[in-house]
């Protein structure tokens, strides 16, 4: 016995920090116990085989690997049960026929078979770490499938799947699921063109696929939670993912309020894994048939599914930035076309690939109808560069006269809520006239003035471009602008010095706030939700939003504006948003009308004729040059595959966010991207995902990132 051992059994007058240490020792994690090797030990007599996926996350030990079942273990070593195996001894340590040594690593079991394909000594599952079987053929097959779009091994999908264990939570005995309950009545669905008629389906089984637009308020979580009664009522279960935690909790009171306590399960990051761990057990036993969640509750293994729904694809969070960097919309995209099971895409905004979904047939959109947009929305005003530079208020306080006008009048029934974009915005170059987007006469990517020499050149294909002029205009002068907003809440509360300011951002978040006047300043996504809704909204350095050197940029400002103004009073109740931007913009005109479905509609139209994803497949290759280069010659493309760059990655700065894609901060990285035209994506990733494993498996190389579909393309 060691002599911690020894020393924790004593007893006696220890001084008060000698036994404060003596009872955190206590209280520490025990050391568990050294597997047995088996060694000697009979085998099954049936199925004495076990398939095991090692967790190892390395893209050339993506298979499964071999193992003897020992007797003592044949009943608990089933299908999907973690397990604890011998890895990496090697072929030359064999006792009595069977392999020994190597690390102890975590693992599932895939399957028992009567033989084994490898032809030498196998060693022995080291040791079954739960009778409990956490991963069945259908999670496999999702998760096998999400890996291979992704270019990533099955290990680590599996991560992000499966929760870790909780011993206490797999000991708690789970109710059997409650009864279906009754059909819900449409309610606020009935403002939608066929709103009642999708409710009407999933009650009775149905499984249609939609991309739902939904109206500015807070009814959108009730009407998901009627959506998912719906399901409920025809025996299937239903799977909710938002991009937050906050919306996560606005859902889960909705279908409280809606279902009753205890229907359903709650799936956030935060809960703890004890929690979080229960909350997955309760589903994957069936005691609960509805889940609500943020990101990986994706995964979750909901029996008899009937409906997925994904509330904002547009927002990051939905984007996992763990490899192989899986995004929510595309994993349920495969649940419903794998367990053919309806499909509910929502958001105040649209996004290009929820355009593309309806254009291609494969969903169809349900919005409401012209008259219930203009009752349900905000007045939206707009002020413009050349209002700004007429507007004395505006230049003295970097509010125009009629956000102010508006402000001081909203001030008198209600709170006022104010956007201004998070630092870190670097914008695009534009033309000075038109302020059209400057783009490589070579592949359109976004041109961008390199910090040392200040030459233009390609952020995509690295061209340079030493004589641009406007393909709108024909202008030849380049403008690029950064606002700053630190210090907004400050010159607002001189401005407004009679009523409180409250701020929400990164550091604090608020989540709700009164009713009574107050300016609430806060940054894209962390607006809260306002009593009674807010007077009004300002919508602050419209430019620096759209100016950002992003693919996405246009469609991203616009899905941030429509979330601030989604929360504002409808015009009948006196609601306005003024929004300081160039008012002949796509993305300002689109906020103007309230029209996000048409303005993703145009983009998609835009990017098929340019080749840009939706329409195309992408993925970004980043690392040192010298790894970049080899990797490009080792992989074999498909014969249709555009390869643009490499570029120099951007640099974050000190403290700064990196580049989704990029290599660790110490290493001086390019980056290409590679495109192929739709049907060549399957063919793309298997051959990144090739060509990685081979450079793996060399060793002692420099590392190369791959994204499929990455988020940031420049």
């Amino acid at each position: 016995m060691s002599s911690e051992n020894d020393t924790s059994g004593r007893s006696g007058g220890e001084p008060e920090q000698l036994a404060f240490i003596r009872e955190s020792v206590r209280k520490a994690k025990a050391p568990k116990a050294k597997p047995r090797t088996w060694r000697g030990a009979a085998l099954a007599k049936e199925l004495p085989v076990a398939r095991v996926l090692v967790d190892k996350g390395v893209l050339h030990l993506d298979r499964y690997f071999e193992y003897a079942v020992p007797e003592e273990l044949d009943a608990v070593a089933q299908p999907g049960v973690r397990v604890r195996v011998r890895f990496g001894a090697g072929s030359k340590n064999v006792r009595d026929g069977r392999r020994e040594g190597g690390g102890l690593i975590d693992g599932f079991l895939l399957e028992r078979v009567a033989e084994a394909e490898y032809q030498g000594p196998l060693a022995a599952l080291a040791q079954v770490v739960s009778p409990e079987p956490v991963l069945d053929a259908g999670l496999l097959g999702l998760t096998r499938a999400v890996a291979d779009r992704y270019a990533g091994s099955l290990a680590d999908v599996l991560q992000l799947a499966v929760p870790p264990r909780h011993a206490k939570a797999e000991a708690r005995e789970y109710p059997d699921p409650p009864p279906p309950p009754s059909a819900p009545e449409p309610g606020s669905w009935r403002r939608y063109e066929r709103g009642a008629e999708l409710l009407a389906a999933l009650a009775a089984g149905g499984a249609p696929r939609a991309v739902w637009t939904a109206l500015p308020g807070p009814e959108w979580a009730a009407e998901i939670a009627r959506a998912v009664r719906a399901t409920l009522a025809s025996g299937r279960g239903a799977l909710v993912v938002v991009p937050t935690v906050r919306l996560a909790a606005r859902v889960d009171a909705a279908l409280r309020e809606i279902l009753g306590e205890g229907q359903h399960a709650l799936l956030t990051a935060d809960a703890g894994q004890q929690r979080r761990y229960q909350e997955w057990l309760a589903v994957r036993r069936g005691a609960v048939r509805a889940v609500v969640g943020t990101r990986a509750a994706m995964f979750a293994p909901v029996r008899d599914l009937g409906l997925v729904v994904v509330w904002d694809d547009g927002d990051g969070h939905h984007s996992d930035e763990r490899a192989p960097f899986p995004h929510v919309r595309e994993v349920l995209e495969l649940r419903a076309t794998r367990e053919a099971c309806a499909f509910l895409l929502g958001g105040w905004s649209c996004t290009v690939e929820a355009a593309q979904l309806v254009r291609s047939g494969w969903a169809a959109a349900v919005a409401a109808p012209r008259d219930e947009v203009r009752r349900a929305a905000a007045l939206v005003r707009t002020v413009g560069d050349l209002d700004e530079a007429r507007d004395e208020a505006a230049r003295a306080a970097r509010l125009p006269s009629i956000a102010w006008d508006v402000a001081r009048a909203a001030l008198r029934t209600g709170p006022v809520l104010v956007q201004v974009p998070r630092r870190g915005y670097v914008p695009r170059l534009a033309c000075q006239r038109c302020r059209e987007p400057a783009r490589c006469r070579h592949c359109a990517g976004p041109l961008e003035a390199r910090a040392a020499t200040g030459v233009l050149a390609c952020g995509w294909c690295g061209r340079e471009e030493a004589h641009w002029q406007c393909a709108t205009c024909g202008g030849t002068r380049l403008r690029a602008q950064v606002v700053g907003a630190r210090r907004t809440a400050e010159e607002l509360g001189r401005a407004f010095s009679t009523v409180p300011v409250r701020t929400s951002g990164r550091e604090q978040v608020l989540d709700t706030v009164s009713g009574e006047p107050a300016l609430v300043v806060s940054t894209p996504g962390a607006e809260p939700v306002a009593e009674g809704g807010y007077a009004a909204a300002l919508l602050l350095d419209g430019w620096a939003m759209l100016g950002r050197p992003d693919l996405r940029a246009g469609e991203d400002a616009l899905r941030r504006w429509i979330a601030a103004a989604a929360l504002v009073r409808p015009q009948e109740a006196g609601g306005t948003v003024v929004i300081m931007a160039e008012p002949t913009l796509r993305p300002v005109q689109a906020l103007v009308r309230w029209d996000p479905a048409g303005h993703a509609v145009r983009e998609l139209a835009d990017r098929s004729e340019l080749g840009f994803p939706p329409v195309s497949r992408m993925a970004s290759v980043s690392g040192a040059p010298a790894a970049l280069t080899d990797f490009l010659a080792a992989v074999e493309l498909p014969a249709d595959a555009e390869v643009l760059g490499p570029v120099p990655l951007p640099d974050a700065g000190p403290g700064g966010a990196r580049r989704p894609g990029a290599p660790p901060a110490t290493a001086p990285g390019e980056r290409v991207l590679v495109r192929v035209p739709p049907g060549s994506g399957a063919a793309l990733a298997r051959a990144l995902k090739q060509a990685q494993a081979a450079r793996m498996a060399r060793g002692g190389v420099d590392p190369v990132r791959v994204r499929v579909d990455p988020l940031d393309i420049g």
